[in-house]
């Protein structure tokens, strides 16, 4: 699409420091000098890696035994690298570009196809691609263990690509210029070794650079610090200095965006998680685009500047409210003047999911009671149009990719018991077509979905969904998994899983998602209640759900279980710990566990915004109450859980979960741990990983909840 600058999240600069980070982490504060665990936060050191295999073997051994494992190892391995799934596309000058794994294709093939051939009725398999990189091939050829990182390419003419390779699946990544006319890496052209550094195109002959290699350039987060302009033939340490963030800041990076045949060129500082400062750099300057800190930019479409508010703005009297979509020509925000006008006002269970910008329209994406619609906006001289989109009701949607050049646009609608299926749209004529769908990879007759409340400990009303299997009765013996998220403001909406399917539901388990407070289902407001000193509430939403859970008979503390990641894996961590009677299972995913040192590991310190310093005592005091690697107790009793990591994490510290595994050892509970020694913070560095942890947790369910 046109409008190319992506909210800034701890990935927003691709990434370096892995080792040298993570010798650094094992420095801090007193408490973490009374750490007796605190050589297993030396990742790649002999000790803690020995200590880590020997943990998988034990779990290995005793999952891989299970009676289901294989069968759900086998069906996961089919239906991840089926040939059947959705190649979603990527617009890019009239083409479609996709990155493709498969059997064949582990690491994976960057390809392209036109559109006619997209659009053909064959199997993905069968369609003229045209391969661009194999993945695979250059893994071989240059003996590293590449995973693709993703490609930004040149916006208008798409001729030039930088091209992102990480190693095992970390963040960190080496950048390469890569040509689309010759299908070779240029020589002497653009390269960042592995990093967290930024790069982006400004033109063919430069780019936008952000160094993360030497701790002056680098945040506490370790991401840029610095935006230079790197012109062709300049070694990287001659780029010009044009903008320094503070040490203290999240990062700093540089951007183009273009409006039809005008651009604009970004300086994006982020003091914080959730605080952006814009400027524009115009002749060597740089001007402070006059929005909230805690606003976004949404896009742009005709001169108008399209922003979503985080919180109420006031504006020469009018106070626009938080959670809308304002716009105003670009010239009156840099003038300090914003001349603005509202695009959609979500209402109290609604909420902004996604904007995208077409030729001539702007679609936004609205989560009704969490469930998805689409809306189109023109602009013209009475102001902003609203028409609603023609797409299929009661379900998730997601923008896949816009053309640059026409009202052409592709989503994804999906829902927990619907196959996914792709649909080519207009935004302008208002219609669409079906392009491709999944086929359906379990059996859900008899299956159904109920969307239920329940009410938290201050009263608040934490809608859930809830998947059934077939002959499902309310008898609370139902094997049944929770899942939630409940922070920086991502919403959790239906989504249909294959191997979920084929794993839990047709096997007799129950599937819940829960959309409590933390995340973004209901705006802003939804995820800020859950910020800093509120954070008990996502832990109470959840406890709340399962009790509710519990008291519908759909389950009993015996056959309930709870699954989290990354945020959801202190938000399950944390539960554990404080209710551990309501459940008898708890995947613990990717986690972050001891909210003493998370800020001083990795990119830690970025997510402060999120949950609070704990150098600052005050803070420490409201953190220190549910950090779960501070509170699990040897007297309590605690279900078994189940912790999984990556070595090759470098966004989460694997730290967190080896330190809880081995505390929670000492004190004599039972708990498995599995630890990929590759894989990034998805825990997977390919389609064979992925099916492989598929199947250890299931497995790891059925033994907990079902036998």
């Amino acid at each position: 699409m046109k409008f190319r600058i992506f909210a800034l999240t701890a990935t927003i600069v691709t990434t370096i420091v892995t080792t040298s980070v993570i010798t650094m982490a094992a420095t801090g504060n007193v408490m973490a000098q009374n750490d007796p665990y605190l050589w297993l936060e030396d990742v790649e050191g002999p000790n803690a890696l020995a200590w880590a295999r020997g943990q998988n073997e034990v779990s290995i051994s005793e999952l891989e035994s299970h009676p289901l494992f294989e069968l759900i190892h086998e069906r996961a391995l089919e239906i991840y690298t089926s040939d059947d799934r959705i190649a979603y596309p990527s617009l890019m000058g009239g083409e479609v570009y996709n990155f493709w794994r498969d059997a064949e294709h582990v690491r994976g093939i960057w390809r392209k196809s036109s559109l006619a051939n997209y659009r053909s009725d064959d199997g993905d398999n069968d369609r003229e691609w045209d391969v661009i990189l194999d993945i695979d091939a250059l893994a071989e050829v240059e003996d590293e263990n590449w995973v693709w990182a993703g490609s930004n390419c040149r916006y208008p003419d798409y001729d030039r690509c930088l091209v992102g390779l990480s190693i095992g699946g970390a963040d960190a990544a080496v950048r390469r210029e890569f040509d689309l006319e010759t299908r070779e890496f240029v020589e002497d052209g653009f390269f960042v070794p592995e990093s967290k550094s930024s790069i982006g195109w400004r033109d063919r002959d430069s780019v936008f650079y952000g160094p993360a290699f030497e701790e002056a350039d680098m945040t506490d987060s370790g991401y840029p610090r610095t935006v230079r302009l790197w012109r062709r033939g300049q070694a990287r340490e001659d780029a010009e200095l044009i903008f320094e963030g503070e040490k203290t800041d999240v990062a700093s990076t540089g951007v183009r965006f273009w409006d039809g045949d005008d651009y604009y060129d970004l300086i994006i500082r982020v003091p914080d998680f959730f605080s952006r400062h814009y400027f524009r750099y115009v002749d060597g300057e740089v001007r402070r685009i006059e929005v909230p800190e805690d606003a976004e930019l949404a896009g742009m479409l005709d001169g108008q500047l399209l922003v979503e508010l985080k919180s109420d703005w006031t504006v020469d009297g009018t106070t626009y409210a938080q959670g809308a979509l304002v716009a105003g020509p670009m010239a009156s925000f840099e003038a300090g003047q914003p001349d603005l006008s509202v695009v959609f006002q979500p209402d109290a269970r609604s909420s902004i999911s996604g904007v995208t910008t077409t030729e001539n329209t702007v679609v936004v994406n609205v989560l009704d009671n969490v469930v998805s619609r689409l809306l189109r906006f023109t602009h013209g001289e009475q102001g902003w149009t609203s028409t609603p989109l023609d797409v299929p009701d009661l379900g998730s949607i997601d923008v896949i990719t816009a053309d640059d050049k026409s009202d052409r646009f592709f989503y994804d609608y999906t829902g927990f018991l619907t196959p996914s299926t792709l649909f080519e749209a207009d935004a302008m004529t208002n219609t669409h077509a079906e392009v491709r769908s999944e086929p359906a990879w379990f059996d859900a007759d008899g299956m159904d979905v109920a969307q239920y409340e329940a009410t938290s400990a201050d009263g608040e009303r934490i809608p859930y969904f809830v998947v059934t299997p077939k002959g499902f009765e309310a008898d609370g013996q139902n094997p049944t998994l929770l899942g939630a998220y409940g922070g920086f403001e991502v919403s959790r909406t239906p989504f249909y899983s294959g191997v979920t399917g084929s794993a839990w539901l047709s096997r007799g388990g129950v599937y819940v998602l829960a959309n409590i407070r933390g995340g973004g289902e209901f705006g802003p407001k939804w995820h800020q209640a859950a910020l800093k000193e509120n954070r008990q509430r996502a832990f109470d939403d959840l406890i709340a759900v399962s009790e509710d859970l519990i008291e519908r008979n759909i389950t009993s503390p015996d056959h309930l279980g709870i699954q989290g990641g990354s945020n959801g894996g202190l938000l399950v961590g944390a539960v554990m710990v404080q209710r551990p009677e309501l459940f008898d299972a708890v995947v613990c995913q990717v986690p972050l566990l001891d909210m003493k040192r998370y800020h001083k590991l990795l990119a830690g310190a970025s997510w402060m915004a999120e949950y609070g310093d704990p150098d600052d005592p005050a803070q420490w005091e409201y953190i220190g109450k549910y950090s779960p690697y501070q509170n699990v107790s040897a007297e309590a009793e605690y279900p078994r859980a189940f912790f999984t990591t990556s070595t090759r994490d470098d966004r989460v510290h694997p730290g967190h979960a080896r330190k809880m595994v081995a505390k929670m050892l000492d004190q004599g509970h039972d708990v498995l741990y599995y630890e990929n020694i590759e894989g990034g913070h998805g825990g997977a560095a390919n389609l064979k990983q992925r099916a492989y942890l598929s199947a250890l947790i299931f497995a790891y369910l059925h033994a907990r909840l079902a036998d």
